[in-house]
Formats: C-alpha cells, structure tokens, sequence
C-alpha cells in the first residue's frame, strides 16, 4: 500500500493542477448498464466490477481523483425506480471500492454530492428534505475514507449553499469543492443562476460561506465554460475548477441541453449527443486555455471517456499510465514515416493512389 497520499489543498497551494475524471452516467448508459431518463447508478449495486474497472481506467488515463460513483444516488432518484431500499449499500459499495482503488495506485478519493432535482427557493420543507438526502451521503463518504467532498451541477445558487453548508456541518472538516452547472439565465445583462443571482455575487458569496475550491461543471462545453470561468476567477480568491462536457456547445446553443442536430435542427439531448462530440484536438485547446488562465482544478463531465481524460493530461504535460498506448502515427502504414515502415508505405501510398 502507498504511504500518505499528499492532500487536495495542499496540493493546490503548491500550485499543482489537480484532474477529475467524471461522467460515470452517461459511460454505462452508454454500455447498456444504466437507464437513460431515471439516470439512476444501479451499475453499483448490479455489476460493481464495471464500476471498479472505470475507476482504475480513469486513474490510467491520469485523473488524479477516483471520484465515488454517487452522483445521483441519493433518495429523490433512487425513488423514481422503486429502489429506495438499495441507497445506502450502493453508496457505500461506490464509495469503499473508490477507497479501495485509490489506496491501490495513490490517487485521492472523493465523496460526491448533486443537484436533487427538487430545490425551490423560498421553501423550508424541501430545503429540509435535500439536506437529509445531503447529510446521509456526506456522512457515508466521510465513513468510507473520502479525503474530500465535491458538491455539483447545482443550478440554483441556493441549493448550492445548502449542499456547502450540509459539507460544512457533516463532512468533519474535509475540503469541499462546490460546482454549479450554468444555464442561459440572466438578470440585467449578466449571466445568473436559476434562481436570480448574478454570477460574480454567486461565487462572492459561497467563497464567503467557506468553500475551497468554486468552479463550474456540466451543462457547458468548453467554449461556453470557459468566458465564464474567466469572469469567476476575476472575483474571488479560491482556486477556481473548470469540468465541461465534451460537447461543441456555441454562443447560441450555450449548453448541451440546448443543443441540436447540425443536419436536422433537432434537439438531441441527451440520447442523440454524438454529432457535436468534441474531438481530442477540442480537448487539447480546452487543457491548453486551462493552463494559460491558471485554473487548477480540470477535467471532463457528462460524455467523458478515457481516451479524452487522456488527451486532456497529455496536453497538461503528464506521462500517464495509458500514455503508452497513445496514437503514433508515425507507425501508420499510410501515414507513417518510421524506417521500419518504408516498403509498405510506399506501397501502401500506390495503393492508395490507384484504387
């Protein structure tokens, strides 16, 4: 077992930049193991093979983090399919195999904490039924070993405050990085949360209430993050994170969920994304911007996958363990320029030329 792993914060006072690898839902619905819609992670609980394995592909595509498997497993979702029962083992199931796995290649883990999909501004009773659903996870991941927490995809500044604030009161003093996903919204010209509040007094005022890290997750694709990272980081202090989608979101289609088909005009979220994936050269300028704008906390969210955490870390300057099956194009019997591969080059190169 390695000795003790160097912590979150005191990795980013030392001005390193630290990677997450999400995008747990949409990798297994993808692989036919979690029901688009409900979005509920019953893979945990099913196949928890395929959850370990994602995790250690993630860590060797070089995220820095083996972020537990439970966003969206909390009472609200799990109640949508009947499997209330099943919600603390699948917690804790993802969360001790994170533990697990970090332990085993000396990575970080972290607890995870979402949106419910039922905040109201102005309502005592809901508040108080989300910050039991927040504190039971809390508690579950600080049990379980996290050695930190991430709260995320929070449209509503309010509820991003409850899910800090539950951090603050249960999570027993562990670090808490606080994400909100940004919509079109806007109060007097500037962008705002759902619930009405500009953005900069948004990131003011949960900086104020304690969080360590404040960024953005979800919704928005690189080019559409990153304006808004830039006028985050103008007005607070913390270290700022940045984990878009990988999707060619635009200034008129600024989230995925607006999003539509470049042929047809149809809207494609969420089952018909692949159109407007971004590529790796889209992941190489995103990893690039990151690291001329200073923002040390980075990674890829809903539409993620290995080769793209990869190609984001490569970018960042790392040698990761997969970086061993990188592309080389130098190999390519077409376009490659190896010695090895002359003759067939060149024979390929008349093939090529003649069919």
């Amino acid at each position: 077992m390695p000795g003790k792993v160097k912590g979150l914060m005191e990795r980013l006072r030392d001005g390193e930049t630290v990677v997450i690898a999400e995008g747990y839902l949409y990798v297994f619905e993808r692989r036919g193991y979690l029901k688009a819609g409900a979005f509920v992670p019953e893979v945990v609980v099913e196949y928890p093979h395929l959850v370990r394995q994602q995790y250690e592909e993630f860590y060797r595509a070089g995220s820095d983090v083996v972020l537990a498997f439970t966003y969206y497993a909390h009472r609200e979702k799990l109640s949508l399919i009947d499997r209330e029962r099943d919600l603390e083992k699948m917690n804790r199931t993802a969360l001790r195999m994170a533990r697990e796995v970090a332990d085993q290649t000396g990575s970080l883990m972290a607890g995870n904490i979402c949106n419910s999909n039922i905040y109201e501004p102005d309502n005592p009773d809901i508040s108080a039924k989300i910050r039991d659903m927040f504190k039971d996870q809390i508690e579950w991941a600080v049990e379980e070993g996290a050695d930190f927490i991430l709260a995320e995809t929070f449209s509503d500044f309010g509820e991003a405050l409850l899910a800090l604030e539950a951090v603050k009161e249960y999570g027993k003093g562990l670090p808490v990085i606080v994400n909100l996903a940004w919509h079109k919204k806007e109060v007097n010209g500037r962008p705002a949360t759902i619930d009405g509040v500009e953005i900069c007094e948004t990131f003011k005022r949960l900086e104020a209430a304690g969080a360590d890290v404040l960024g953005l997750n979800c919704a928005r694709g690189p080019a559409t993050m990153l304006p808004l990272i830039e006028e985050i980081q103008k007005c607070i202090k913390t270290p700022v994170a940045a984990i878009p989608v990988p999707y060619r979101t635009t200034e008129a289609e600024p989230n995925f969920q607006s999003l539509t088909d470049p042929l047809s005009g149809a809207p494609i979220f969420p089952l018909d994304m692949n159109p407007v994936q971004c590529n790796r050269s889209d992941i190489k300028e995103f990893g690039k911007r990151c690291m001329e704008l200073g923002i040390q906390v980075v990674g890829i969210c809903c539409g993620n996958d290995s080769y793209l955490t990869r190609t984001l870390c490569e970018t960042l300057g790392r040698k990761v363990p997969a970086s061993r099956y990188s592309a080389d194009m130098s190999l390519h019997y077409l376009l490659g320029t190896s010695d090895k591969l002359s003759e067939r080059h060149i024979r390929g190169e008349v093939r090529q030329h003649t069919s």
